[in-house]
């Protein structure tokens, strides 16, 4: 497994717990679905969300061969869409694997201008002590606008109410991907 994502599992399974609700904001493959459903077991509910057909039908197929279709709500919208499943306060963990869907249409990625929409959703769904987990890959077209805007909504939240980390793989040549981490203060 990529370490950027080995890391990302590390740090939301420290976070979320049994009966947490969760966000896969970028289904893709299912994979990252597959990790949250894990986590909160049958008690808790992860919403999945993704514009493309082809993901929620490989997320479903993935969920069903390990049996954990039924604490998963998949949703065929936007990201930008998750305020209207969640109640503010409530989330445990949101990940993001931004791009585009492995072994899919490569011209089909996440936008910069809906990323952070969905970023600004992110944050107000957690609960206290909860996390936002971001991938980014900048070696894709638009990739790197992407990851800037990313970079740009993290530096600019308050010190106050979030903590945020960014882990890369330094000696990686070709654009690795990084992870963005932003903890909710818990007060």
């Amino acid at each position: 497994m990529n370490p950027i994502i080995s890391a990302c599992h590390l740090h939301v399974a420290a976070v979320l717990k049994l009966g947490d609700s969760a966000v896969d904001a970028t289904a893709g493959n299912g994979n990252d679905t597959l990790f949250l459903a894990r986590l909160v077991g049958k008690q808790g509910v992860v919403h999945s969300f993704d514009i493309q057909q082809q993901a929620i039908d490989n997320t479903q197929a993935l969920l069903h061969a390990h049996s954990l279709e039924s604490q998963v709500r998949l949703h065929k919208q936007s990201h930008t869409e998750m305020s209207k499943y969640l109640m503010p306060g409530t989330v445990g963990a949101v990940l993001f694997n931004l791009g585009y869907l492995p072994r899919g249409d490569k011209t089909l990625v996440t936008k910069p201008e809906t990323t952070v929409i969905a970023l600004n959703a992110s944050i107000s769904l957690l609960r206290p002590g909860g996390l936002v987990a971001i991938v980014t890959y900048s070696g894709h077209s638009g990739g790197e606008v992407e990851e800037q805007k990313v970079a740009e909504f993290c530096g600019a939240l308050s010190s106050r109410d979030f903590s945020v980390l960014k882990l890369e793989l330094i000696n990686k040549p070709n654009s690795p991907p990084r992870l963005w981490l932003i903890y909710k203060a818990v007060k």
